[in-house]
């Protein structure tokens, strides 16, 4: 018999299931608690509550672990790229061999961003936040492609991802130079994702750009571990967004303005601004 929790009110009894999960968790499931009560719940900040069912990702920062897919993080830090990954977490298994080359190639092939798209960086401050400047120019995808609105068909999920996934080091890098003053650098098809971000940011046209392999290597375990947290602030936003049928490029966008709070992703840029402080005052790290 199945598991369930009893609920007292006004001297009448209701019944709710629990829900449990793949790693023991138990939950109650309220989601006939107004049809059959009248009652809601509230829960501030839903410190309390699931959104949703998920096999995507499980995270215990308590114990340290992660996974995804069921798979724990060190292993796929250890044995996989970024864009293994990706594919892992969007369709739930670890690719093949032809599957990721496939995969790999449509991403090579959409790194490009269009001409008039880069005219929009003309508009923004050489001192304009990334953040603002990645919402800003990830929502304007959804102008230049119109042809993959519809977030019900497969093959517009497919081809928005693959955009997305591909464009996201350009327009980052892109932003970077125009922040400094230098010209942009484009993808070259012949480099591997993250030692295309790395060339497209740090590279000039005037000379040679050696690409550290051990930098490319800690890119590469970065965004891995920083790839799904489960239903935090800016996936819970992207899903609300998403709920309403908006474009994944709106969709996105808005999820992008959430992670720039400091309470959420804006957390590691004080990380690095208050590493930067202790390296500029020379001072030992067992001092700092």
């Amino acid at each position: 018999m199945a598991e369930v929790a009893i609920l007292k009110i006004d001297g009448k009894e209701y019944e709710l299931p629990i829900v449990i999960g793949t790693e023991k968790e138990k939950a109650i499931d309220i989601s006939k608690l107004r049809q059959q009560t009248g009652y809601v719940t509230l829960d501030n900040g839903y410190l309390n509550t699931g959104a949703c069912t998920s096999a995507v990702t499980f995270l215990d920062g308590e114990l340290g672990i992660l996974r995804y897919r069921g798979i724990p993080i060190e292993q796929l830090a250890e044995n996989s790229t970024f864009t293994e990954v990706a594919y892992l977490l969007i369709y739930g298994k670890i690719p093949s061999d032809s599957e990721l080359k496939k995969w790999n190639d449509e991403l090579t092939m959409h790194t490009l961003i269009h001409e008039d798209l880069k005219r929009l960086y003309n508009g923004f401050p050489k001192d304009g936040h990334p953040m603002a400047i990645m919402s800003s120019m990830i929502g304007s995808l959804s102008t230049y492609y119109q042809d993959s609105y519809d977030p019900e068909n497969a093959e517009h999920r497919h081809i928005s991802m693959i955009r997305l996934l591909a464009k996201f080091p350009t327009i980052a890098a892109f932003a970077y130079k125009k922040s400094i003053g230098q010209p942009t650098i484009h993808p070259l098809n012949s480099l591997d994702y993250c030692a295309n971000f790395m060339n497209m940011m740090f590279s000039v046209p005037s000379e040679d750009y050696k690409i550290d392999p051990e930098i490319v290597k800690a890119l590469n375990l970065l965004l891995i571990l920083h790839a799904d947290h489960e239903q935090n602030c800016s996936t819970s936003t992207v899903r609300l967004v998403g709920s309403s049928l908006a474009n994944l490029y709106g969709a996105i966008s808005a999820g992008i303005c959430a992670l720039w709070g400091p309470r959420h992703g804006g957390a590691n840029q004080e990380v690095l601004e208050m590493l930067q402080e202790i390296q500029a005052s020379g001072l030992p790290v067992k001092k700092s």
